[in-house]
């Protein structure tokens, strides 16, 4: 488990040090507005959902057939390589190309959450489950404190330090991670089994199942508001330069990463994942719906502290969903949650950019979060009235 934990914590390093610097570099080679960005940006997303989207189920099953250890191995690398060839992408076609193959290698989440059940007890998983979220967090602090900071050598720094991190990423699973798929476990390998749709159903026999599926879907849509937006919304909306958006992505993971390790497990154990996820979303459309009205940087950090209570949710439902599923297709369940949360990536992107670029250019910036906010409130209620009462039942 350690071994995961600090994969996924330079994994997202990897992911978070290019972030402030991306609205930059876009304008740079794209020879756009920072609001034309913005839609690229959002582009660039959408085409890294795309293959992400393909990738997930076929890495999880995979994981399911041939075991966890190569999987990410593989992925580990082409980070690597992916974030060395964004370093020297010559133009604006050559870094779409590249966000296709991240999108490939950020498959890995499915195999390495496939790890974590495989060695923890399914009553203890929402727990385990917040440390990877808290794993994510800490590097989200990491991560784009260093990108703002190494923006001064150029909008290119950040890629490179990525690449180096993703390699050291990439040798510390080869000499230490030991395989977790028992061997009895594993099933033949099909394509037939390698899609969205065969990673959930095993789930199909679960009566609240695809309830939860359309909640966690809802909810990963509007979360994307962070990736998607946020370094553009900063921009446009506060002023702020890369090392202003670094220090507050940075503080946003800290209180992250203090609840996930602090208090999710506390709070699965004394309410149940359910009631655990009905927390985690209130806090984080309230948010959103707060950002609305954000004017000023110190209201951004006001809002930090009630924001981080949303980490409670994914791992609620993850560990929901978890403990439907037998032991034989953790994998290829992880592999379709990470599609699952592809195509919110694909969808998010294109409609909550393009909602910021759309207000922005009328005097509102803040679209994105009333798309946010509203897509929020919705899984709130789907869970509240259809996953709730369902699980009460069962239980």
């Amino acid at each position: 488990m350690p071994i995961v934990l600090f994969a996924i914590l330079i994994d997202s390093i990897g992911f978070g040090i290019v972030m402030p610097v991306l609205p930059r570099l876009v304008v740079e080679l794209a020879h756009v507005s920072l609001e034309d960005a913005a839609r690229i940006g959002g582009y660039m997303l959408a085409a890294y959902a795309v293959t992400q989207f393909f990738a997930g189920p076929i890495l999880g099953t995979l994981g399911d057939s041939f075991g966890r250890r190569p999987v990410l191995l593989f992925s580990m690398l082409a980070f690597a390589a992916d974030y060395a060839f964004m370093a020297v992408a010559p133009s604006i076609a050559w870094l779409f190309v590249g966000r296709m193959i991240a999108g490939v290698a950020g498959a890995s989440y499915g195999p390495a959450n496939a790890v974590l059940a495989d060695v923890t007890p399914p009553e203890k998983r929402g727990a385990t489950f917040g440390l990877m979220g808290a794993a994510f967090g800490i590097g989200f602090i990491l991560g784009p404190a260093m990108g703002g900071l190494l923006a001064g050598f150029g909008t290119r720094a950040p890629f490179i330090a990525a690449a180096v991190l993703a390699g050291l990423n990439a040798l510390w699973i080869l000499t230490a991670l030991p395989e977790t798929m028992l061997p009895e476990h594993r099933r033949a390998f099909r394509w037939g089994n390698a899609h969205v749709f065969a990673a959930f159903r095993p789930l199909l026999h679960a009566g609240n199942a695809g309830w939860l599926l359309l909640a966690a879907f809802l909810w990963q849509f509007a979360h994307m508001v962070y990736p998607a937006t946020w370094a553009f919304w900063s921009e446009i909306a506060l002023g702020w330069d890369e090392q202003a958006i670094g220090w507050s992505l940075a503080a946003s993971g800290l209180a992250m990463a203090l609840v996930q390790t602090l208090v999710t497990g506390r709070a699965i154990k004394r309410w149940g994942e359910e009631r655990t996820v009905v927390l985690g979303i209130l806090a984080g459309g309230a948010v959103f719906f707060g950002y609305i009205f954000v004017r000023e940087g110190w209201m951004v950090y006001a809002l930090i502290p009630l924001s981080a209570f949303q980490a409670l949710a994914y791992p609620s439902i993850n560990a929901l969903l978890s403990r439907m599923t037998d032991a034989q297709h953790q994998g290829a369940l992880q592999g379709g949650m990470a599609s699952l949360n592809s195509v919110a990536l694909i969808l998010a992107p294109l409609v909550l950019s393009q909602s910021l670029a759309f207000g922005a250019e009328r005097g509102f910036p803040a679209g994105n979060f009333v798309f946010a906010a509203g897509l929020a409130f919705a899984a709130l209620l789907i869970v509240i009235l259809r996953v709730v009462p369902k699980v009460r039942t069962s239980s």
